[in-house]
Parts: C-alpha cells; sequence; structure tokens
C-alpha cells in the first residue's frame, strides 16, 4: 500500500447526491480507498449524517430536494468551518455555483466530471488534513482528529464513543465555551438528558483522564485546556 492509500485509508467521506447514477459512480469508483463512504441522497440527510459520522471531507451536489447542497454547506460551516467541502455542479448551475465559492467551498468540479480527477484532489486534500491530524491538547494529552482517539503521554486512553465525540466537540470549538444545550444535543441528539446526568458523564471522563483537561465555566459550560490549544 502506498502513502497516499495509507493517508487515504484514515478518511471518511460523505457524499451528498440525489441522482442515484451518479452516486454509484463515485461510490464504486472510490470508496475501497476510504476508511468509510457514506452516501446521503438529499441535504436533510447529508446534513444528519454529517452531525453523525463527523466526515473529514463532504462531496455535494448543489441542486437537491428537501434542503440544496448551498444551504446544507452553510449549515455545515456553521458547525465546522475548516472542513473541506468539494461541490459537484452542472454548467446551468453557474449563478449558485458562485455562492458556493463565496460561502468557503474548498473545490468544485462540473458534471460530468472524471472520478480520477477527484481522487487526485481527495489525495491532496488528505495531505493537507494530515498534518493538522494530531493536535496537543496540554502537556500530557493529545487527539487524533482523524480516528477520534485520545492519547496520554502516547498510551492510547480507552474512552467511550460518546466520550470521544464529548473531546471532539470542545476542540472543534476551541476557545469558545460549548454550553450545556449544545453538548447535549450534539451527543444525545433528541434524547431528554437532566444536567445531573451530564455532569455525571463528565465526571466519568475526568476520572478516565484529567481534571485539568476539561474545565467547568459555571453557569456557562465547557473549555478543554482552552490555554495550550
Amino acid at each position: 500500500m502506498s502513502s497516499d492509500e495509507i493517508l487515504l485509508k484514515e478518511l471518511k467521506i460523505l457524499f451528498v447526491e440525489d441522482e442515484v447514477n451518479i452516486s454509484k459512480l463515485l461510490k464504486d469508483a472510490l470508496s475501497d480507498y476510504f476508511f468509510s463512504f457514506t452516501v446521503a441522497n438529499n441535504g436533510q440527510e447529508g446534513l444528519t449524517k454529517f452531525k453523525k459520522i463527523s466526515p473529514d471531507i463532504v462531496i455535494t451536489d448543489i441542486m437537491m430536494p428537501k434542503l440544496d447542497g448551498l444551504e446544507m454547506t452553510k449549515k455545515i460551516k456553521e458547525i465546522n468551518e475548516e472542513i473541506p467541502i468539494i461541490v459537484l455542479s452542472a454548467f446551468s448551475d453557474k449563478d449558485k455555483l458562485l455562492k458556493a465559492i463565496d460561502i468557503g467551498i474548498t473545490k468544485y468540479f462540473i458534471k460530468p466530471f472524471d472520478p480520477e480527477e477527484v481522487l487526485e484532489y481527495l489525495i491532496f486534500l488528505a495531505k493537507k488534513l494530515n498534518k493538522h491530524r494530531i493536535i496537543c491538547l496540554n502537556q500530557h494529552f493529545s487527539f487524533d482528529n482523524n480516528t477520534n482517539n485520545l492519547f496520554e503521554d502516547d498510551k492510547l486512553v480507552n474512552i467511550t464513543k460518546r466520550e470521544k465525540q464529548f473531546i471532539s466537540l470542545l476542540i472543534e470549538n476551541k476557545k469558545d465555551i460549548v454550553n450545556i444545550e449544545m453538548i447535549k444535543s450534539r451527543l444525545w441528539n433528541e434524547e431528554k438528558i437532566t444536567d445531573e446526568r451530564l455532569r455525571t458523564f463528565i465526571k466519568r471522563l475526568r476520572a478516565k483522564t484529567s481534571k485539568e483537561l476539561i474545565r467547568n465555566i459555571p453557569g456557562q459550560g465547557y473549555l478543554i485546556s482552552p490555554n495550550d490549544i
């Protein structure tokens, strides 16, 4: 396996496309290269899956039912401003494509596109993302953005999937305080969670890691090592 293939194997891709033929073409051509290649059929489904799987790269069509690619992109950028988003566009979508560029897409391909060209660009992105993969949280703890694994002095810390999502959410917001309602919404979706259950959840995570790693701002929310990231 080449170094490029190794980098791709660590990435999660979300592909949002309502045209079944195009969706199948790209998935058949590219899915084996990646850790996961998730397909959504419209913008609303794309947004839901984005929140669920936290992909590394999003590829999306513009014209889709329920929620178009532009509106979905705006909502995704509100969650993660840095996420690379590749747009697939028809020539007839010229005005919408210009809007997509304005809201911060990373790259666009005009249909019909060559899957090999898309793959080449994804390799370029993979190399770029790899440079920002490991985040040092403080002197002892680091977090792998690709795998969502937490390390203490280079040793893997055994934490749950939800605990990984929580740390990822705090890192995503960097020096901002993440309020309690956002934490409940992102980690438990529609499930009703009491403040006491959230405090217990965080207490358990601190017991596995360090009291200094996650900081409570009374009455506001939580931060993760704000002085160190």
